[in-house]
């Protein structure tokens, strides 16, 4: 079961920053997660869980949305959306697994979607490595390691909701969507 864990006004202090006087695009987002990322004392102040995923929320830059997350081993996130967000997401320690769909879904009006052969992509990301990505990017998250990952997420705008999915064999399903109150 996943825990939050209270967050830290100084949590993202030397990370680097972007101004305020425009939105962040997803390249500046990369850039501020793997500043992030490659800061031992904040990594440090991240309570871990041998169960589930503990996360702690930070301040992005430009108003964005940023979250630094422990990731036992063999914990997920399932395949979800990020809505009209850009986003962007750094390992700082161990290595991630991230599959995604190279599909741009519609927004709404569906429930099912039979998704074609040459959609799915997948990486890993391992320690300092780190992606951006755009509006509606469908992926699924996970620590497939045997050891502890953690961290660095950012999204602009912050997440006005997140759409959740199951997937079997080329079938894709709209399950949830859930909005901040659910996780904040």
């Amino acid at each position: 079961m996943s825990q939050p864990v209270p967050a830290s006004p100084s949590a993202a202090g030397s990370a680097t920053t972007v101004s305020r006087a425009h939105a962040p695009t997803s390249a500046e987002l990369l850039d501020f997660v793997r500043g992030a990322a490659a800061d031992p004392e904040l990594i440090a102040s991240l309570p871990l869980d041998p169960e589930g995923r503990t996360w702690v929320r930070l301040d992005g830059p430009g108003g964005s949305e940023a979250w630094l997350i422990g990731w036992p081993p063999g914990t997920g996130t399932g395949w979800h959306d990020h809505a009209e967000s850009v986003g962007a997401f750094a390992t700082a320690v161990g290595e991630l697994t991230e599959h995604s769909l190279a599909v741009r879904l519609p927004a709404d009006g569906w429930k099912t979607l039979e998704l074609r052969e040459d959609v799915d992509r997948g990486r890993k990301l391992g320690a300092g490595r780190g992606r951006a990505f755009g509006r509606h990017h469908v992926h699924e998250v996970l620590n497939a390691s045997a050891a502890h990952a953690v961290s660095v997420h950012a999204y602009y705008p912050p997440l006005p909701l997140i759409r959740r999915f199951s997937r079997t064999g080329a079938v894709l399903r709209l399950e949830q969507v859930e909005r901040p109150e659910d996780w904040q």
